[in-house]
């Protein structure tokens, strides 16, 4: 039997926090590497605020793959096609925005699902598998099981319907955006805000009550990352590449200025 793991799942599935890396300005495939040396579970490969094309993120993911680290791709919108077209490339997940109600999530998990949880259409040869004839039974399995679905809740409205979107088969985590959310509630910026806390606690306990995993987007400030971590909050997203470049290139150029 062909085995595939995935590297967030895992940790997922043993109680222990899944912490991925945004990708933002990495464009080759070698970024996978550096992410599993730099202590990364999965990559959050972006293609919803990003120029990063179909192809750039499938090479990325196949590469992921092989290194031991999960490639999950954020697709620009619902439309089916933007998830299935990664999934089939060899991403090991998908992210999708923007969810506010049932009925998108249905939708989401239908197209996502191979049958009999959903209506994915079956391609043979897929890298998962490493490109090895599987019958398609057990390979539809083996990539349903290690397929991580997340939804993300960005919006007041996709909070009060957390629990109903956290009841639907085929949907494993939900990641609550952040800073989308704050913008909407109309206190831009102010992520300790007491309504984002609460905002949390609603769909962590939504998470938990119908086994799925709760996630944490757009909030990096490591004392409030613990905050919400304490609370539940599992599949982290801990920063991203652009964030980490400046950082470091700033320090340095500031190091080095200072010696003169």
């Amino acid at each position: 039997m062909v085995e595939l793991k995935n590297p967030a799942l895992e940790k997922l599935r043993a109680g222990e926090l899944a912490v991925g890396i945004g990708l933002r300005q990495a464009r080759t495939a070698d970024i996978a590497k550096v992410m599993v040396t730099a202590g990364y579970d999965w990559l959050f490969i972006d293609l919803e605020h990003n120029s990063m094309n179909l192809d750039t993120a499938v090479q990325i993911s196949i590469a992921a793959q092989a290194s031991g680290v999960a490639p999950i791709v954020r697709v620009p919108s619902h439309q089916p096609h933007h998830a299935t077209r990664v999934l089939d490339g060899g991403a090991l997940g998908v992210v999708i925005p923007h969810v506010d109600d049932v009925a998108t999530a249905q939708r989401i998990a239908s197209s996502c699902r191979y049958p009999p949880r959903g209506h994915r259409s079956v391609i043979g040869g897929l890298p998962q598998l490493n490109f090895e004839s599987v019958p398609i039974k057990e390979a539809t399995e083996i990539v349903d099981r290690e397929t991580l679905i997340v939804l993300m809740l960005e919006s007041p409205t996709a909070i009060e319907n957390a629990e109903a979107i956290a009841a639907i088969e085929g949907i494993d985590a939900l990641l609550i955006g952040t800073n989308d959310l704050c913008m909407e509630m109309g206190i831009p910026g102010q992520l300790d805000h007491p309504e984002i806390e609460a905002a949390y606690r609603e769909t962590i306990s939504a998470c938990k009550k119908h086994n799925k995993y709760p996630g944490m987007g757009g909030v990096y400030a490591p004392a409030l990352m613990k905050k919400y971590i304490d609370l539940g909050s599992r599949f982290i997203l801990a920063g991203n590449d652009l964030t980490f470049m400046l950082e470091g290139a700033r320090n340095q150029a500031a190091t080095v200025r200072a010696m003169a």
